[in-house]
């Protein structure tokens, strides 16, 4: 009788144990040392930044419900000492966002302002600038507004030189004096098209550069001692602390920053060595099936 009792056991085990394998996992969390982490362990760590640079797929559903989470169990933990920003959203259109967010308008107002350029607005990003408004938090539009990277893209900097005092006031003043071609977020524009790089190839780097350094110096304009920002944007404006990070530690070294970001692979239950090797503090695997946002 015992043994007929085991046998059962140990085939319960094993249909549990072939069920579970059989599980279909949308995403894994990862430290960058390749371990498997916690979610709530991850947050009490992020807690503990001055600033959190989560970087997402842009039209991955999984990198924009856990930017929704992530921002309610900072919430949870730092009250309004939390306040969020975006690549997705330009410095010119602070106001609007700002005046939309106290309860001025109606979002019909705002929308065609603010969203125009993303056509997932209502799925992806929506949530959280209402998670904001909602909480009666401060969410920063850090980005360089469009139109001045452009210029950039074709002339330099120097194409700036023309726009008046209230225009310049919407870009980061540091680029003259950081910008470095060799830093290898902008090396690698170069490097990825192989034998077909562009006469213009250094004003690309430059603009690439100024959207960088546009939104470290609005995401330190508005911090204060003691805050935390969680801020959001794709991954290559964050990965190997390059980016936004590279230009808020030049500018302002010192600050307890932490990253997240997102990478797309077949087989979630590992990483590449290249993800390993300091691609962020926390990385977030999502099966490369998964469904786009796009519309």
């Amino acid at each position: 009788m015992k043994h007929i009792t085991v046998l059962i056991i140990l085939c319960a085990l094993f249909f549990v144990e072939k069920t579970n394998a059989q599980d279909k996992q949308a995403y894994q969390l990862y430290k960058n040392n390749g371990e498997i982490v916690n979610y709530d362990l991850m947050i009490s760590d992020l807690a503990e930044s001055d600033m959190v640079f989560f970087g997402e797929y842009h039209f991955n559903p999984i990198s924009h419900w856990l930017e929704l989470e992530v921002s309610k169990s900072l919430f949870a933990i730092k009250g309004s000492k939390l306040y969020l920003g975006a690549e997705m959203f330009e410095s010119g259109n602070q106001l609007v966002l700002d005046e939309y967010l106290k309860g001025f308008y109606a979002e019909s107002k705002m929308i065609p302002e603010i969203t125009q350029m993303w056509s997932n607005y209502k799925t992806d990003y929506r949530p959280l600038i209402e998670f904001a408004k909602d909480n009666d938090l401060r969410f920063i539009a850090t980005n360089i507004p469009r139109r001045y990277a452009s210029m950039i893209s074709k002339k330099g900097f120097d194409a700036l030189e023309i726009l008046s005092p209230e225009a310049k006031e919407l870009i980061g003043p540091d680029l003259k004096k950081y910008f470095d071609p060799n830093v290898k977020a902008y090396a690698e524009m170069a490097s990825n098209m192989g034998g077909h790089v562009p006469p213009n190839m250094l004003h690309m780097q430059m603009a690439q550069a100024a959207k960088d350094a546009t939104m470290a110096h609005f995401a330190l304009k508005n911090f204060n001692a003691g805050d935390i920002l969680l801020h959001f944007q794709g991954s290559y404006h964050s990965n190997y602390d390059q980016g936004i990070i590279w230009w808020i530690n030049k500018i302002q070294p010192g600050l307890h920053i932490k990253s997240i970001t997102t990478v797309s692979q077949s087989e979630w239950d590992k990483l590449t060595v290249e993800e390993r090797e300091g691609i962020a503090d926390y990385i977030i695997v999502v099966a490369n099936n998964m469904t786009s946002t796009q519309g």
